[in-house]
């Protein structure tokens, strides 16, 4: 057997091999999706300010011409750029911030 035909012989029996693994792929039933069916679980936002944003980012392009959307995010600056406004359970306090008298150089 010369390598030409070698190589043509190994090449058909790759091919054969891919194709029954996958026959046999595509004729088993998936069990994952038969026994749990995929539920969407909705939950109100608790801020109505972010249900609005989330509204607003769903309009895309026209959000920015929509008055409701405008206030959403004017109202989200000002939390956000408010001085004091801050995650409470994230971030210490301000005083916890700076250096103690002795401590300095």
């Amino acid at each position: 057997m010369d390598g030409k035909t070698f190589a043509r012989l190994g090449a058909v029996v790759f091919i054969g091999v891919a194709i029954t693994a996958t026959a046999i792929e595509t004729s088993r039933k998936d069990e994952t999706q038969m026994e749990q069916p995929a539920e969407r679980i909705l939950t109100r936002p608790a801020d109505p300010l972010r249900a609005e944003l989330i509204r607003c980012q769903l309009l895309g392009e026209g959000g920015s011409r929509d008055a409701a959307c405008l206030r959403a995010w004017a109202e989200n600056r000002r939390r956000f750029l408010a001085p004091g406004a801050r995650p409470m359970e994230r971030l210490p306090e301000a005083s916890a911030l700076q250096p103690a008298p002795d401590q300095e150089r």
